[in-house]
């Protein structure tokens, strides 16, 4: 496979070139990430010529459907599902809660959910509340060691009264890929069905949504190097039998059943961009003509590989420390590079310590207070967590081990 051309891939994010963040490396990208160029450009341009109600039938504003229209369509075409069943919401959190009251709503007293303590809370948070109308809900415990989310330990769980499975793809502290399309096959099974997190994966290559038989598939645009909205594929099938959610008369549109609120017309249209960034990526490094899908399975693979080989030296300098606790996986296939550690200072003083060196870096519990404590972290204390993307370079690794020697 041909390697990651980090001269190019920068090139395309204006915050390498920005004069107030010269001399800092950026870890704290599980929190979000630097956005790309396409994106930012497609964002002003709504704002300056489209700012206008969408659909009608001016130029404007039949431009600025389009485009909203064209996010849609581009984004659906590589994660590989049909256009109809993704749709967007002002953040994953946001479009789990509704999901939630959808199921509220159609679930009987004694039906079950099963949620996960690896989980961030924003899979884990809104089903739990559904204990208030007389769901059961089981909890699908990782090991308080390693964080390992053992599929074996699902399968006790389930039983003929259990509607919705849901886990992350990988937890945002743990780090470890769970066998999404595994665990979907398990849920089937039993007739379940399954909700997946992707928030802490998606960073780094978008999925073949189609591939893994999830029902539910949720990730964060702003993680994923565009703008501050969730996305969200459902399966028709299931969203057709939920409730609606939106106003009556957008009933009949699959992709506006879970949005109560009206879109961010411009965020909406500025996903366009990232495709716009991934198609780059592939003609650069790939080239030729590809389905949409493809296209994504190839640009993922070269996310990971340059992921996968960075991290490595990383958990290497790690494991050869004993003043640290290292959650998740020491191995970097099956990882991803979003590594939490524990340690007797508190993890945001560790991550402020390390900004002095010129790391941005995050230090907390990162909505995963729930995962933390099963790990017999106190949350308030928290981890300091390091989480990079594929722009990130060896460099940017060698400076990070560097500080971390003299911080910790």
């Amino acid at each position: 496979m041909q390697r990651l051309d980090s001269g190019f891939i920068r090139a395309q994010f204006p915050a390498f070139g920005a004069p107030s963040l010269a001399g800092q490396a950026f870890f704290e990208n599980a929190g979000g990430s630097y956005p790309c160029q396409p994106v930012i450009d497609r964002l002003t341009r709504f704002y300056r010529e489209r700012k206008v109600q969408p659909y009608g039938a001016y130029r404007a504003s039949r431009l600025a459907g389009e485009e909203m229209d064209e996010a849609r369509e581009r984004l659906a075409a590589i994660l590989n599902v049909p256009t109809e069943e993704l749709s967007f919401g002002p953040s994953t959190t946001q479009n789990s809660y509704v999901l939630a009251q959808a199921f509220r709503a159609a679930l009987r007293p004694d039906d079950n959910i099963v949620v996960t303590d690896q989980d961030h809370e924003a899979n884990s948070g809104p089903w739990r509340r559904l204990a208030d109308a007389g769901i059961a809900i089981r909890e699908w415990r990782m090991d308080p060691a390693t964080g390992h989310l053992d599929p074996a330990r699902l399968a006790a769980l389930l039983d003929e009264r259990t509607r919705l499975v849901c886990f992350p793809h990988c937890s945002n502290v743990v780090g470890e890929i769970n066998p999404v399309a595994d665990i979907c096959a398990l849920s089937r099974a039993a007739g379940a069905a399954s909700c997946v997190d992707g928030v802490s994966y998606a960073p780094h290559g978008l999925p073949d949504i189609g591939s893994l038989g999830c029902d539910i598939y949720l990730f964060s645009a702003y993680k994923t190097f565009g703008p501050h909205q969730g996305v969200m594929a459902i399966r028709r099938a299931l969203a057709e039998w939920l409730p609606n959610q939106a106003h009556f008369f957008n009933a009949d549109t699959l992709y506006k059943r879970f949005t109560p609120a009206g879109p961010d017309h411009a965020q909406i249209a500025a996903c366009a961009g990232m495709a716009d960034y991934l198609d780059a990526v592939f003609a650069h490094h790939v080239g030729g003509t590809a389905p949409p899908a493809a296209r994504g399975r190839a640009v993922h693979d070269l996310f990971r590989a340059h992921e996968t080989a960075l991290l490595g030296p990383l958990l290497d300098y790690l494991a050869g420390r004993n003043d640290i606790r290292l959650i998740g996986p020491r191995q970097a296939k099956g990882r991803a590079p979003t590594v939490a550690l524990a340690h007797d200072r508190p993890g945001a003083e560790l991550a402020g310590d390390l900004a002095r060196h010129g790391i941005m870096a995050g230090g907390g519990s990162f909505y995963a207070d729930r995962a933390l404590a099963a790990l017999a972290i106190p949350p308030e204390h928290g981890v300091l967590r390091l989480s990079f993307v594929h722009y990130t370079t060896a460099s940017e690794i060698d400076r990070l081990i560097g500080a971390l020697d003299a911080v910790l």
